[in-house]
């Protein structure tokens, strides 16, 4: 389960501020966080307030290559079998990383596809006008690692009450 945050609406023109990863298991303790220093001059105030970062702060942050090997490195090691790209926002959260993954390590570990978590749970309730939020255990806080693992009770949650079945 991933989380993004970002300075802007898409990858390239804008950049990936921050980033978490869970694994979705019941321990939520495999985890991987990162701060990514900007890669361009653009920035919308608005979308940089939501990650409660300044401007400045972020060019402080680690640099975007150095991130993502590292992230490409945390996936095989925790993976047991084919990583799956999984979050709320698969929309949004896919697009950069995919684009960051090809942009710095020359190839996404998930592969071409996501799963979004909103439309399973739409799913698994007959009913697209559901929403899945309300599983959350950890609060929405913008933080992506606690967003992540938020997002990932809500899976867990629907596994063990709701029927679904998905290979972890």
């Amino acid at each position: 389960m991933i989380d993004v945050e970002a300075d802007g609406p898409i990858p390239g023109d804008y950049s990936m501020i921050s980033f978490g990863a869970v694994i979705v298991e019941p321990s939520l303790t495999r985890t991987f966080a990162a701060k990514i220093r900007p890669i361009s001059e653009r920035w919308m105030k608005e979308a940089l307030a939501v990650s409660g970062f300044t401007r400045h702060e972020t060019e402080l942050f680690d640099s975007p290559d150095k991130v993502m090997h590292s992230f490409r490195d945390w996936i095989k090691s925790e993976n047991k079998g084919s990583a799956v790209f999984a979050s709320d926002n698969n929309g949004f959260d896919w697009q950069f990383i995919n684009w960051y993954f090809w942009k710095f390590v020359g190839a996404n570990p998930f592969g071409h596809s996501s799963m979004n978590l909103g439309s399973l749970y739409k799913g698994l309730k007959g009913d697209c006008s559901k929403s899945f939020k309300h599983l959350r255990v950890t609060k929405h806080t913008h933080d992506p690692l606690d967003d992540a693992k938020g997002n990932a009770e809500a899976m867990l949650t629907m596994i063990e009450q709701l029927g679904l079945k998905i290979k972890l």
